[in-house]
């Protein structure tokens, strides 16, 4: 049975859904939901995602929302022992950065994407941007340094862990900063364009931000 992803590209969300699907092989369907797109606060939506939000995952009898718990059960439907690695070490380590994305990093950048990309220019909260980005940059620090260390967050191939991620920092390299604000990471690039080279990454890290 085709997997349904309900969700608009723009989402951060939905993306890290469509490159795990995209890396995986997989056929999916996908239909436009939330901001413009509307639906998601339709009856039969919210009896599916009571959240009201995207993604949505439906695959056959199994429904699901929250972007890295659909990264997950993908990856350990179909790819176990690699991109969900079965060694618990490693396991609960992609675990552990899959949930510093969502707890931490993107946190600290939102401001500066809702600001810069969807926020008018005349209506930008300035002090709101340079706060984001302070509390952005020492977080892509830890990350490079971390990535000093082996070529994936995991260990030394790619995982599940490397998809939310890397969603995160292409939405944070595509925002317009000043230069100044984005000094070299040399490992952090590595992985960068390693994990941009992949199939699944086609249509995902390659996307302008909207």
């Amino acid at each position: 049975m085709t997997l349904h992803i309900w969700g608009r590209m723009s989402s951060i969300n939905v993306r890290k859904v469509v490159f795990a699907v995209q890396e995986l092989g997989l056929s999916a369907q996908r239909t436009d939901a939330g901001g413009h797109f509307g639906l998601v606060t339709e009856p039969d939506y919210r009896g599916k995602n009571p959240n009201g939000m995207v993604p949505l995952l439906e695959d056959g009898e199994v429904t699901l929302w929250e972007s890295n718990v659909i990264v997950r059960y993908l990856c350990a439907r179909h790819a176990a022992g690699t991109l969900y690695p079965e060694p618990l070490n490693a396991r609960f380590t992609a675990e552990m950065w899959m949930d510093w994305q969502q707890t931490t990093l993107n946190p600290a950048g939102r401001a500066a994407f809702v600001q810069l990309v969807r926020t008018p220019a005349e209506q930008r909260d300035d002090a709101a941007i340079a706060r984001s980005i302070a509390e952005t940059e020492p977080l892509l620090d830890l990350l490079d340094a971390e990535l000093a260390r082996r070529p994936y967050l995991a260990g030394a191939d790619f995982t599940m862990a490397d998809i939310p991620v890397a969603c995160e920092i292409h939405r944070w390299y595509g925002l317009p900063l000043d230069a100044s604000a984005r000094p070299q990471r040399a490992h952090l690039d590595r992985w960068y364009q390693a994990v941009s080279a992949r199939p699944g990454a086609v249509g995902v890290l390659d996307a302008p931000l909207s």
